[in-house]
């Protein structure tokens, strides 16, 4: 089944709610950082929550959301837009570590617990909007929570999980978020808590073969639900040659001209996709007469 995601409202439009698959999402990060399973927990977690943060925008709006924790893996870079589509990468793909007490995946010492969540939105205006706040757990749902509470001013609860398989593939990822709206009745607020309280981990739930749809009927209750939207979600990279073709004019017909004396080529590597691109040394002598 391809990733989608669902967008809802609940209790007569007092919770706001998403839910998303992203296992497809999460498997072609795995497969093109070949993240080993706690980086790919801690990449997926941030892919799943990017993708439904990403649907709460309009249009050509993106966002990019950069987790620096101070752990071993390093940054956590994702970016996303209004389309489902997503990318991202990790700095330290091979980190591993025992199981927590839990018997789960050690996310937290992964990430660290030491630096800040930041969110950077393009809404297609002059300025960006950035938000950021100090990172409260490192297990990144937790973080998420905290980020909309106070960067945004919207009390939220967010999910998102990824079971991994013994060969390091994808088993199972998904998320959801929910949101109060201004004037919901503590009665249903004190229902919603009850609720989470109860249910098991999201990727759980995915794992169980549950549709995003399910996924929300299970934490808001079944009736409680009406269902506005869905969109498919993927692991999709804007890098290209005529990107990169940009980039290299711009460092100038000096550096370009080290280039081809030198190495007589250029190798560039898109951190967020791993694609690389081989330009030759023609290619380079018309990028070079490009920048003069």
């Amino acid at each position: 089944m391809n990733d989608y995601l669902v967008k809802a409202l609940a209790y007569d439009g007092q919770v706001r709610a998403f839910a998303v698959n992203s296992t497809e999402t999460v498997s072609e990060a795995q497969r093109r950082h070949y993240t080993w399973p706690i980086a790919s927990a801690a990449l997926g977690r941030t892919m799943t929550a990017a993708a439904m943060m990403g649907a709460m925008q309009k249009g050509e709006d993106k966002l990019t959301i950069k987790v620096e924790g101070g752990g071993p893996i390093g940054l956590i870079l994702v970016d996303s837009n209004a389309k489902g589509e997503v990318r991202g990468y990790v700095s330290n793909p091979h980190v591993h570590f025992d199981l927590n007490e839990y018997g789960k995946l050690d996310v937290r010492k992964a990430v660290g617990t030491t630096g800040a969540l930041t969110v950077v939105k393009d809404l297609g205006m002059r300025d960006f909007f950035t938000g950021q706040v100090p990172i409260v757990s490192g297990e990144l749902g937790e973080d998420f929570t905290y980020y909309f509470a106070t960067s945004e001013q919207v009390p939220s609860s967010v999910g998102v999980g990824v079971l991994v398989n013994p060969d390091n593939t994808i088993k199972a990822a998904g998320g959801f978020i929910l949101q109060l709206m201004p004037g919901a009745e503590d009665a249903v607020i004190s229902e919603i808590e009850s609720r989470l309280k109860e249910i098991p981990p999201v990727s759980k739930l995915i794992e169980k073969g549950l549709t995003p749809e399910e996924v929300l009927e299970e934490v808001l209750g079944e009736g409680n639900v009406k269902f506005l939207e869905t969109m498919p979600v993927s692991f999709t990279c804007t890098c290209s040659k005529d990107r990169f073709s940009n980039a290299i004019v711009s460092l100038g017909a000096a550096e370009i001209k080290d280039m081809i004396e030198q190495d007589g080529q250029a190798e560039v590597h898109c951190h967020f996709c791993g694609e690389k691109y081989i330009f030759t040394k023609e290619e380079l002598e018309e990028l070079k007469e490009n920048a003069k």
